[in-house]
């Protein structure tokens, strides 16, 4: 008995709450991506009615940068729990046929929309301002340039931060997002002395 209930903590530890799996298409799915019809207007009012921002998340199969983030960043639970709090959350595949409505009304394949809002890298995480500030015939590109554009796989620290840096609107200041990050990760370096922050 005392086996098996070892057994089920080290496959908790394993397998946290907020453990990604593999969709048929090869990306990670996490419990808090939302699966919608991809059009961005929708998705938007929808994440503006739940109170949330709305994150569109590029990834593509085989992705070794977005395999970091579901294994080492994204499981973290405070983190997950931030997430799934406080963004509604659509993944895209850099490589796929998926139909994607713009905030402007063309309807593309996620391959063509990415070469449209000039995505060249995954994992890119693009945040969308409010509906009530879209300009009428902007992309969601021109409209998520007012936010935050975000290519590349961070650590936690980092991903984290850039998502207090958008629900907070800290973005709206005159604070850009890498000196943001710096006084927020001397806040918790003060608080945690001697650990790393990974």
């Amino acid at each position: 008995m005392r086996f098996l209930t070892a057994l089920a903590t080290a496959a908790t530890l394993a397998f946290p709450a907020f453990a990604a799996t593999m969709g048929d298409d090869g990306l990670h799915k996490e419990v808090w991506m939302r699966d919608t019809f991809k059009d961005v207007a929708e998705d938007l009012a929808e994440a503006e009615a739940e109170g949330k921002r709305l994150m569109i998340l590029w990834e593509q199969r085989g992705c070794i940068y977005c395999t970091k983030m579901h294994e080492e960043v994204f499981p973290r639970e405070d983190l997950a729990q931030y997430i799934e709090d406080n963004f509604f959350v659509v993944q895209m595949n850099l490589f796929g046929d998926v139909e994607v409505t713009d905030l402007d009304g063309e309807t593309l394949s996620e391959k063509d929309m990415a070469m449209k809002w000039g995505v060249m890298f995954t994992p890119t995480m693009m945040f969308l301002p409010h509906p009530e500030e879209i300009e009428e015939g902007e992309t969601a590109r021109d409209a998520a340039q007012r936010v935050a554009i975000m290519p590349g796989a961070f650590g936690y620290h980092t991903t984290k931060n850039l998502m207090t840096f958008v629900f907070d609107e800290a973005y709206r200041g005159d604070e850009n997002f890498q000196k943001y990050h710096a006084a927020k990760f001397a806040e918790w370096q003060a608080a945690n002395p001697g650990q790393t922050g990974e």
